[in-house]
């Protein structure tokens, strides 16, 4: 456990390494060759409007991209909320419900401290409101994913199902994020900073969760007498 936990932290910091590199180099203005490069390469040659693929496939990221939107992030929340409560886990449920609560506020938070413009190369492929850095869509479906599928990797006792539970989650977040560049409403670098701080807003979480479960368990262990032994009780009759 002390392994993972160091696995965890040295994640949390790396993540947050990338994301302070990239903010870095958004506000220098140094990434705008790549965002465009990359941004017109999704769309077919001569016409900007047009992404590339058939049109049924286009459909299809228009349904990834709902997987990290509020409403069905909001929801899915208060689902795992509601069965975490029911099976008597209030301190995995609030530590839940604070994860993607002070996500949520942190991303509006960064969205108007850099206060970037949506991409102006391409029309837009869905309804867009708030600023551009980082992607909001990427950002929290880093933080309700990876959370939700590190609380339920926790109960499992075989890895390869921990491992599979942990993929999944990763191919959400990562399908979600790509589906927002596909549709030419945010820059890659309001992507990949996304993933980067989502990433990291979640093991940090995880790491408070593990935290407090250590200490209920020390405070549910019993004393042991002086000697280091625990007394057997006196046999009756």
């Amino acid at each position: 456990m002390e392994r993972w936990t160091l696995i965890a932290i040295a994640l949390t910091a790396a993540a947050l390494l990338v994301f302070a590199n990239i903010a870095a180099e958004v506000i220098e203005g140094d990434t705008r060759a790549f965002d465009e490069h990359v941004l017109l390469a999704l769309r077919s040659a001569g016409d900007p409007s047009d992404p590339i693929g058939p049109p049924w496939f286009e459909e299809i990221m228009r349904d990834f991209t709902a997987l990290g939107g509020t409403g069905i992030l909001v929801t899915m929340t208060l689902a795992v909320l509601g069965f975490l409560l029911l099976t008597g886990k209030r301190q995995a449920a609030a530590m839940v419900f604070a994860s993607v609560a002070t996500g949520l506020l942190l991303s509006h938070a960064l969205k108007w401290g850099f206060d970037r413009p949506r991409p102006d190369l391409v029309p837009h492929g869905a309804s867009v409101y708030t600023q551009s850095f980082p992607s909001g869509h990427a950002m929290l479906s880093a933080i309700v994913y990876l959370t939700l599928g590190a609380l339920l990797a926790r109960v499992q006792t075989e890895r390869r199902v921990k491992a599979y539970l942990l993929l999944v989650a990763t191919l959400l977040s990562l399908i979600v994020g790509a589906s927002r560049v596909y549709l030419g409403v945010h820059w890659p670098t309001d992507v990949l900073a996304g993933w980067a701080i989502g990433a990291a807003w979640a093991l940090l979480c995880w790491l408070i969760l593990l935290r407090l479960q250590r200490r209920n368990l020390r405070a549910r262990r019993p004393s042991l007498p002086e000697g280091g032994r625990m007394r057997r009780a006196a046999p009756r009759g």
